[in-house]
């Protein structure tokens, strides 16, 4: 009987009972069968009434628990472990996940009381404006903390206020910020798939071509931002030279 390393299979491979492979891989016992009925497990072998799990399903269990933790569908990973088994290799296709979502946001998160965070806004702020930050993303609020993922927005909200700015206002530039921004973002998204992973997408790309992309991302992370943020100080400096001559007309 395993205490948790597994069983020699005799061919100098482990081989683990349900319950030793499940607890091995943090997953529910139950969870092995309804895998197995979606096509992500593929059966144990059986020797009389026991059946014995090997190396491989621990591994892919594994995988499949990494997956789910990512936000992965069940039909998702059903995809991405058929290119596995078809050469495409799902170490390469996880690692290239990885390297394609990270580092993306760089920001200090800050958490204050609510009675900091009133003392930080003054009389104007108000439950509502909390409410309608939250769901914009820009705070979290748990029992009486507010955590702002953001010190930059944080700091910007309040130079705003501090500068006379109404609260409601700011918040509905900040909206109409990120619904420009995931504009900017689909665009570049979509020339990357289109251009570099191309129309088979990234299961059926050989290990070089997997390698080709990876160095793609790696490249082009910053170029993304850099043209984001030379564009909007091009387009705020010809917006404020208008408006500095318009002001300078109206006073003549």
């Amino acid at each position: 009987m395993s205490t948790g390393a597994g069983t020699d299979g005799g061919d100098g491979r482990r081989r683990w009972r349900r319950e030793e492979v499940a607890r091995e891989a943090g997953v529910k016992v139950r969870n092995l069968r309804y895998y197995q009925e979606r096509g992500l497990l593929p059966p144990p072998r059986r020797e009389g009434r026991i059946a014995w799990y090997s190396d491989d399903h621990l591994t892919r269990l594994r995988l499949i628990s990494d997956l789910l933790g990512r936000g992965y569908t069940v039909n998702g990973i059903g995809e991405l472990l058929a290119a596995w088994e078809q050469g495409g290799g799902i170490s390469q296709l996880l690692g290239l996940e990885r390297e394609m979502t990270r580092d993306w946001v760089r920001e200090e998160p800050v958490t204050m009381t609510r009675a900091e965070l009133r003392e930080l806004f003054g009389p104007g702020a108000t439950a509502e404006h909390t409410r309608r930050a939250a769901a914009l993303g820009y705070v979290r609020v748990d029992g009486d903390r507010v955590t702002y993922p953001s010190r930059r927005l944080l700091e910007a909200t309040v130079a705003l206020v501090r500068q006379g700015m109404p609260l409601t206002e700011i918040l509905d530039a900040g909206e109409f910020v990120q619904e420009q921004a995931a504009a900017v973002a689909d665009r570049f998204v979509g020339l990357f798939r289109r251009h570099v992973i191309g129309p088979e997408g990234l299961g059926r790309l050989s290990a070089t071509q997997l390698d080709h992309v990876r160095e793609a991302v790696a490249a082009l992370r910053p170029v993304a931002g850099e043209v984001v943020a030379t564009e909007f100080a091009r387009a705020m400096g010809r917006r404020v030279e208008a408006e500095v001559a318009e002001l300078l007309r109206t006073e003549q």
